[in-house]
């Protein structure tokens, strides 16, 4: 493992002396950041255009100019290691180079004082390194847009620098041996944790040792698990185990909903007690769940929390260890004690936690936070996401990005002039681009070059008008630009893996989008920092149409758990003589309501029915409810709070009768845990295919000329996964009996039953009638 990490480890060097390793941008952001925390929004350049500005930068220097220097040295403990931008060698001048937009003079000073403390650290170690006993440093800010440099230097001698080395040193010592205690304790406790409940269930060891073996082995792994099992705890516990043997130093356990957060706190808990284990967690929410003052800006002067931030941040910090667990409540309670943001103290407390619980955006989205740190800090970490047969979906929203001609127009009618006229070029652009296009909907070859050149020409005006003026932007003209700078960057990596449509809504508005279609290009290198990644759910087949959508390795593993469930646990029985297709479906609302009126007078109790959209789910209610008014029936709705839906699943009390109806692949069509009584039977009207329509017929075809196999991909594969995931709410424990109705002809083709769970039985179309499958 690189020696540049952040966090704690021992290092066998004389098989006695254990080293606390730290790059020197870690190093100086501990101990060099000081006063307020200042988020307002700035342009930066893009990963792009800082690489390109280093490079140029590095161009204009003399012959034998040297880049990218790799420089280390030892003070007691602690190892320093870092890479310098830049050294030329006749002048004996080092150089850190820093890109930016617009007026230099706005940056805060508090990130100048960085800037020169990380330079000063790179000029000890060159002084070490080639024993010099003075050097020049220069701090190089070079203006994307002007391409102009500036340069702040000065002359150290060796000794001056060695003091100012060793006071950081110093000052971060106490730390990083705080650091490498924890270390060897946490390490110490999982290679003595047991499992805590004695013996695993059924399925749950065969998971267990399948995630072992991935991280044993440093490879992905495909795991597909039937609900009920335990996964949680499944993938948890062997990931922990693996953590010294593996020298892991963070797992990141993520999640597609909040109910999936909260299952690894709670395992994380349970693993904490079991086995009194010194184990950091954390839970990281969106900003705009933690902020205090939505209302105020990020910086000093606008919000109390951010002033003074970085001066009462290591008081902040070290409350946080002494907590046993840093979920929402306890991150914001700390955080309000010290008078700091909590975002932002749980975005600190990242570097200093061993589980980090999140969403799946922190690590796969394409400005992900948890993603961007393992690199620059060369963490070892092992991903455990779970539910996994939403990160198709999920990524593609993530590398997908669109723009209206009615945000346009209305992003102009309150732009500054020096922005206006970049935005009627874009208008012009926008209009050319249209007139290739006279369907109503229409994919077109590739963005055209000339509107991204619009694009980002706006984009740019945008930037530099900002960094002139610093106040807030309109609103209109804000969403745009971040929809635009979404837009561009996506531009730039348009390939196969993607559309270019435009959607014309009317007269007035087109819509342009480009639409990710396989999100793998994007996703491989997630895959390939990682020690071990571990996508998990109940429905992840077939493997290979999750590992060629997703981008994981050749190498990744695949395992089928077999369920700890027996078939006469369950009665699937299949209504072939019901047609749910749109154009048949209002024809299949009375039957539908029927077959559910008996199978509920056969076994009254609580139900769950399923349709594929609200519309049908509306329509199916109001009939069912006025044929059948003597059967409670409560249904969701679009938009429904949190409230709203802990009051749909309060009806699915023990002992209790209704039927509740539910949209199919939504809130309640996956991870709702309703064992024994609570839930005894569901019914599925439709397959759950995703509607016909211009937009996924294109997906299918552009998935059919990478694949071969365009419908099971776009339509199928994605239905089932609904399907599977709907009927699984029905059984949950070894001791739980219950009914799936699958209600479509179609449920009676090889095809679609090969997708369903090898341990379900269908009953044979001649039993007619529900029965009570005990």
């Amino acid at each position: 493992m690189s020696e540049s990490t952040l966090t704690p480890i021992v290092v066998v060097q004389d098989r006695s002396v254990p080293r606390y390793t730290v790059s020197v941008r870690a190093l100086c952001e501990f101990t060099a950041k000081a006063g307020d925390l200042d988020q307002r929004f700035t342009p930066t350049p893009t990963a792009r255009e800082g690489m390109a500005g280093h490079l140029i930068v590095a161009q204009r220097r003399g012959q034998g100019y040297q880049s990218e220097v790799n420089l280390s040295a030892q003070h007691g403990a602690l190892h320093v290691r870092g890479r310098a931008d830049g050294y030329d060698p006749m002048r004996t001048r080092l150089e850190e180079v820093k890109t930016y937009r617009g007026q230099l003079a706005s940056l805060p000073d508090n990130h100048r004082h960085l800037h020169w403390a990380q330079l000063r650290v790179y000029g000890h170690l060159m002084c070490e390194k080639l024993g010099l006993a003075h050097i020049h440093l220069a701090l190089v800010y070079f203006d994307i847009g002007s391409q102009q440099e500036t340069l702040l230097e000065e002359i150290r001698s060796r000794e001056e620098l060695a003091a100012l080395f060793a006071a950081q040193c110093e000052r971060f010592m106490r730390w990083a041996e705080q650091e490498l205690a924890h270390r060897h304790a946490r390490d110490a406790a999982l290679q003595a944790l047991r499992f805590p409940h004695g013996d695993f269930r059924p399925g749950q060891r065969q998971l267990a040792e399948a995630v072992f073996r991935a991280h044993t082995a440093r490879r992905s792994l495909l795991a597909q698990a039937p609900t009920g099992i335990g996964k949680t705890l499944g993938t948890l516990f062997p990931a922990l185990k693996a953590a010294p043997l593996q020298r892991l130093d963070k797992i990141f356990f993520l999640a597609a909903k909040t109910p999936g957060r909260q299952l690894a706190l709670d395992a994380a808990t349970t693993l904490k007690e079991h086995g009194r284990l010194p184990l950091r967690v954390l839970e990281l929410c969106a900003r705009d769940k933690t902020c205090e003052y939505p209302d105020r800006l990020c910086r000093g002067d606008s919000c109390p929390l951010a002033q003074g931030f970085y001066d009462r941040l290591p008081a902040a910090r070290a409350a946080c260890l002494t907590q046993p667990l840093l979920d929402r409540d306890q991150l914001r309670s700390v955080a309000l004690q010290h008078q700091v943001c909590p975002y932002y103290l749980g975005s600190e407390m990242t570097r200093w936690s061993d589980l980090i619980v999140g969403d799946y955006n922190y690590w796969f989205d394409g400005g992900a936070m948890l993603y961007a740190m393992a690199q620059a800090h060369d963490w070892r970490v092992s991903v455990l996401a779970d539910e996994a047969h939403n990160l198709v979906s999920r990524a593609r929203s993530m590398y997908s990005a669109q723009l209206s001609r009615a945000a346009l127009r209305a992003a102009r009618a309150v732009a500054p002039p020096a922005v206006a006229k970049p935005l009627e070029r874009l208008g012009r652009a926008w209009t050319a681009t249209g007139k290739k296009a006279d369907l109503p909907y229409q994919v077109l070859e590739a963005p055209p070059a000339r509107l991204v050149e619009a694009l980002a020409g706006s984009v740019g005006a945008i930037s530099d008008y900002l960094a002139q003026v610093a106040v807030p932007l309109e609103a209109p003209l804000r969403d745009f630009y971040f929809d635009a700078m979404a837009f561009v960057r996506l531009a730039e990596s348009f390939g196969p893996h993607s559309l270019f449509d435009l959607t014309r809504e009317d007269e007035r508005n087109t819509v342009l989008c480009i639409r990710n279609v396989v999100p793998a290009p994007f996703l491989g290198p997630r895959f390939a920092c990682a020690h071990a990644t571990i996508l998990f759910s109940a429905t992840l087949a077939p493997w290979n149409y999750f590992a060629d959508l997703l981008g994981m390795p050749a190498s990744t593993a695949w395992v089928d758990v077999a369920s700890p469930f027996q078939a006469s646990q369950l009665q699937i029985r299949v209504a072939h003589r019901i047609a749910t297709t749109w154009q048949r479906r209002a024809a299949s609302i009375a039957p539908i309501g029927e077959l559910m009126a008996r199978q509920y007078a056969e076994r009254p109790g609580n139900y769950l029915a399923f349709f594929s959209s609200f519309d049908y789910l509306q329509q199916a209610h109001g009939a069912f409810a006025h044929a059948h008014p003597e059967i409670p029936t409560w249904q969701q709705s679009r938009r429904m709070s949190e409230t709203d839906r802990d009051a749909f699943l309060a009806r699915f009390e023990r002992g209790g009768q209704g039927i509740g109806f539910a949209v199919l692949g939504g809130s309640f069509g996956e991870g709702v845990d309703l064992p024994g009584e609570r839930l005894i039977g569901a019914f599925v009207a439709t397959l759950g295919l995703p509607q016909f329509n211009p937009v996924n017929e294109q997906m299918r075809q552009r998935m059919e000329q990478l694949f071969g196999c365009g419908y099971d991909y776009a339509y199928l594969y994605p239905g089932m996964q609904k399907v599977v995931q709907a009927a699984g709410r029905v059984i949950r424990t070894e001791s739980d009996y219950g009914t799936v109705w699958l209600i479509d002809q179609r449920f009676g083709r090889p095809e679609v039953q090969a997708l369903l769970p090898a341990w379900w039985q269908l009953d044979p179309p001649s039993a007619a009638t529900p029965r009570d499958p005990r």
